[in-house]
């Protein structure tokens, strides 16, 4: 089957399609921001990129820089369109499916040429707050609803966004719920899952943006700064609004904090497993890849469930802990010390999540699951 796929360059996206080497697929790939890199990790995919401008003239990044406005109209005239560099790729290489990653940047933009090519089967993969956010937007939902009765297939991180297609006009076959980055190799993580005995870290997810609430878990931990003393406060992935608030004066006295910016996957995975718990706040996700990350490395995970979507891998209580009100500092301070304060409920919840999720995030397991899936695409060209 000879495949398109239409996203960003990301590396969820690499991963997920590093799954279809091999495979005796034919895939392809439009890069939907045009980064103009070839990416060697999927050396496999026929890639197309520097496909944006018409004419590369110097001077372009200084423009933008000190002049924006007239970058901008330069551009008008200068850019390509992801549409009509879609329809000439799809004239060109004639693909079986064309798969769109995120309903904004690679379902949307191509809505028109995919309607002129009924043939061709419309896959959709929904990541993150794709829909679950963008749906109380009126103008968002609108281009949400003239997408989705399009569609043939769909995959997600969750099943809520399944629901919530289906909704809004989604009529055709879920080929299921998986991590937006595929499986994970379990065997290679597995030398840095340290003890229980040792772990002394509690970790947090570092975003403070439109969606993360990083500050409202850090407002939670210094109010009870005394009751985790002994613990080393780690936070991953901090960007300059993290950083700003924890320079306040009453943090001055928060010695145990430590505070990382960017980190390297392998890294946040070694954290992982150094950890006792792992705290993730956000007012929309799916399912978060550092909430799997932290069931692989057996941390006890505590996260936000904005929709239900992180309920569908944790029982409150039992597994791991739910934050019921991502913006309540004093309702997540409570909630982390009712973990702390049942070490054997954190076993037994780690124990489980050990047992019966981690074997579910083996790479090898999913891909054979993804491959099924993209096995019932190839079936219905058939039929």
């Amino acid at each position: 089957m000879r495949i398109l796929m239409i996203s960003m360059s990301s590396s969820h996206f690499f991963r997920w399609t590093e799954q279809l080497k091999n495979s005796g697929h034919q895939v392809h790939w439009i890069d939907v921001f045009d980064s103009n890199t070839y990416v060697e990790k999927i050396d496999f995919v026929h890639q197309t990129i520097g496909w944006r401008n018409k004419i590369k003239y110097p001077g372009r990044y200084k423009l933008k820089e000190k002049l924006p406005w007239l970058d901008k109209l330069v551009n008008k005239f200068n850019q390509r369109k992801l549409e009509t560099v879609v329809e000439r790729k799809l004239n060109e290489i004639q693909p079986d499916a064309v798969h769109s990653f995120v309903m904004y940047s690679a379902c949307v933009p191509i809505l028109k040429v995919m309607r002129k090519n009924p043939a061709i089967k419309w896959i959709y993969s929904a990541w993150g707050n794709d829909l679950y956010f963008y749906q109380n937007r009126p103008h968002y939902l609108s281009n949400i609803k003239e997408v989705l009765p399009v569609l043939d297939f769909m995959f997600a991180d969750c099943k809520r966004d399944y629901f919530i297609a289906q909704k809004h006009g989604f009529k055709k076959e879920y080929l299921g719920t998986f991590p937006t980055g595929g499986g994970y190799d379990l065997k290679r993580y597995e030398q840095f899952v340290k003890p229980w005995d040792e772990r002394k870290i509690i970790l947090v997810k570092g975003y403070q943006h439109q969606f993360g609430r990083c500050n409202a878990v850090l407002q939670a931990l210094l109010a009870i700064r005394e009751e985790i003393k002994d613990f080393k406060v780690v936070v991953f992935a901090a960007n300059e609004k993290v950083k700003e608030y924890v320079a306040r004066p009453e943090f001055k006295n928060f010695k145990n904090l430590e505070i990382k910016g960017f980190v390297n996957p392998g890294e946040v995975m070694k954290l992982m497993g150094e950890s006792v718990l792992y705290i993730g706040n956000s007012i929309s996700d799916g399912t978060p890849n550092t909430l799997l990350e932290a069931i692989i490395m057996e941390a006890f995970p505590i996260q936000s469930d904005p929709g239900g979507a992180t309920s569908e891998t944790i029982t409150h209580n039992f597994n791991g802990l739910l934050i019921k009100d991502p913006e309540d500092p004093s309702a997540i301070a409570s909630t982390v010390k009712t973990a702390l304060n049942n070490p054997a409920m954190m076993e037994k919840g780690i124990e489980y999540n050990r047992m019966n999720i981690k074997p579910q995030l083996e790479r090898e397991y999913l891909r054979s699951r993804v491959l099924k899936a993209y096995g019932l695409v190839e079936k219905s060209l058939k039929n």
